[in-house]
């Protein structure tokens, strides 16, 4: 059949089962853009910042379980892709990144809007391709999406000049994967790996799970909650691993680290045995890494055989995929208990609690998350940006479904939270999508509320409004002497007229007994809505354990001790 590579690319992305993509065009790549007409079953949202396109491919492909597609043009167009590629790569998603390009003979010539994205993005991609004959488009797809979703998941790159979208060819595609050199990811465990991870769980007296994203990657929800009821193992979640386990459980302990609850990093602190299962060690996790877990053994199960060792050395280590480890794992694990233990944390948990202001002046975030907690019952997707807001939502928010929760966590992208929950909105229409944003990361990409108002996308964007980078400011208050150094900001816009502005509703929260109407409204509105929550500017995230310390120096929040003196004196 003779096609033009334009339709190639829109016949193959079909066969993919692409129904939705994020984009913007440009002159390089209008000749794909011209075709799409005739592809009808191919939904294009017109977005208005090509890195607004990746984040929202992000949060489709996360909340879908499917691979995003984001376009862009040549140039500045594929430059402005590459905050979300990197994004998506060290957060393992998948996702597929169609750049144009210059015409052939131009390459290399400095030509107008000509830029190497080749080059520019191969630290931040799983790979890429350039094509450069139509009769490839077919196979570069095929490969394409079976890259980015096999093995460790991530964003794969086609950029594709402007003459080959309009050279013709016959179109011929490739059942299956047809790669140069071996690409085979290593899925299942040797069992002599599983008789010694076996072998050590039975001998632990204080074991924990680790779990991060590559639970929720390899959709290992049950078989991580089997291995931990049938072993009385709890379970810590890393950032990203957060809403793998639903909150409510009695085995999970929620987050460690820097910011993570208390009880959960002392009980790492206090471990005989960790089983991280599809994380990566990272240093907000770990703390000062020759200190980190110092009576423990170590299982560590990964799909990506390259983290294993990486930043932690463990006892045994399995690359495989993590559902598939686990189901085999189960064959050699007898059933074990450990009240001891179980209760001690329990303990840790009653004399570690998490404080939560409430009334005064202002308005307290913790307060708002739980209050959306509550009244969207733990079932709406939560899409954070990164900062103070990104902490709270991830130690208060209850999830009662699992895999709702998506931020950006190993590039700790600001501006992820707005475009990330539109793409997530458009996945999953049968959801209530809350947007969780600093004023700071709202104003990186604000601009895509255009996009939910023009498509009607129904995202509910809450902004933690306090004038300031509040977690920059809040390093500043305690490790910099109060010196507040280009973090304050004296002129934010007016957010409720930015909404009108845009043509949705918008409301503003100054005091505590007006978040619950506020937070109603915006659920029983059909179409998107704004919620500017006027918040203390000068309140910290607690716990904390400073860059470069150990788990077991963590900073608690100093109201816990004056509340427990206070109890003192009272009796």
């Amino acid at each position: 059949m003779k096609m033009t590579g334009a339709q190639m690319m829109c016949e193959s992305l079909i066969r993919e089962g692409v129904d939705v993509m994020f984009g913007i065009p440009g002159g390089a790549i209008l000749p794909f853009y011209q075709t799409l007409p005739e592809f009808p079953a191919l939904k294009h949202i017109l977005v208005r910042h090509e890195q607004g396109a990746t984040h929202a491919a992000d949060g489709y492909s996360r909340a879908s379980g499917r691979t995003g597609v984001a376009i862009g043009t040549s140039g500045p167009g594929s430059t402005n892709m590459i905050t979300g590629i990197a994004c998506a790569q060290t957060d393992s998603v998948p996702m597929v990144c169609i750049t144009g390009q210059v015409a052939r003979g131009a390459i290399g010539t400095d030509a107008f809007q000509e830029t190497d994205i080749i080059g520019a993005s191969m630290p931040v991609v799983k790979h890429s391709y350039q094509v450069m004959h139509a009769v490839d488009v077919p196979r570069v797809v095929r490969e394409a999406f079976y890259l980015a979703k096999t093995g460790r998941p991530g964003p794969v790159l086609i950029d594709f000049p402007k003459d080959v979208q309009t050279e013709v060819g016959d179109f011929v595609w490739p059942e299956e994967p047809q790669f140069e050199v071996d690409y085979r990811p290593v899925l299942d465990a040797n069992p002599a790996d599983l008789k010694q991870a076996a072998q050590l769980i039975a001998q632990a007296q204080r074991p924990v799970i680790l779990a991060g994203h590559g639970v929720i990657i390899a959709n290992a929800f049950d078989e991580v909650q089997q291995l931990a009821e049938k072993t009385q193992t709890p379970v810590i979640t890393t950032l990203l691993g957060v809403g793998g386990m639903v909150s409510d459980h009695p085995l999970n302990l929620g987050m460690p680290g820097m910011h993570g609850v208390a009880w959960a990093s002392m009980a790492i602190n206090e471990a005989d045995l960790l089983i991280a299962i599809g994380m990566r060690f990272d240093d907000r996790v770990t703390g000062r890494l020759s200190a980190f877990a110092p009576g423990a053994k170590i299982i560590h199960v990964d799909i990506d055989p390259a983290e294993i060792g990486k930043n932690v050395r463990p006892t045994v280590g399995i690359a495989g995929d993590a559902n598939r480890v686990l189901r085999q794992l189960s064959q050699y694990i007898a059933p074990a208990t450990h009240p001891e233990w179980l209760a001690h944390l329990d303990r840790l948990k009653k004399e570690h609690p998490l404080f939560v202001p409430k009334g005064g002046e202002y308005v307290y975030q913790q307060e708002v998350v739980e209050s959306l907690s509550k009244l969207t019952d733990g079932r709406a997707i939560i899409v954070t940006g990164v900062g103070q807001h990104q902490m709270w939502a991830a130690q208060l928010y209850r999830f009662k479904e699992r895999g709702l929760f998506l931020s950006s966590g190993g590039q700790g992208t600001m501006g992820y939270e707005v475009p990330a929950a539109m793409g997530a909105a458009v996945a999953r229409p049968d959801k209530t999508v809350w947007s969780l944003a600093g004023d700071g990361g709202f104003q990186m990409t604000m601009y895509e509320l255009a996009t939910c108002a023009e498509n009607n996308i129904p995202v509910k964007f809450a902004i933690f409004n306090n004038n300031c980078l509040g977690m920059v400011r809040q390093w500043q208050t305690i490790f910099y002497k109060d010196s507040y150094v280009a973090t304050l900001y004296t002129k934010n816009p007016d957010f409720v007229k930015l909404a009108d502005a845009f043509g949705m509703p918008g409301i503003r929260v100054t005091k505590s007994d007006e978040i619950a109407d506020a937070i109603k409204k915006a659920n029983a509105h059909p179409g998107p809505v704004l919620v500017d929550f006027v918040v203390d500017p000068m309140e910290n995230v607690y716990p904390m354990i400073p860059a470069g310390q150990s788990l077991a120096e963590l900073i608690e929040d100093p109201r816990l001790k004056q509340r427990a003196t206070a109890g003192q004196k009272a009796h």
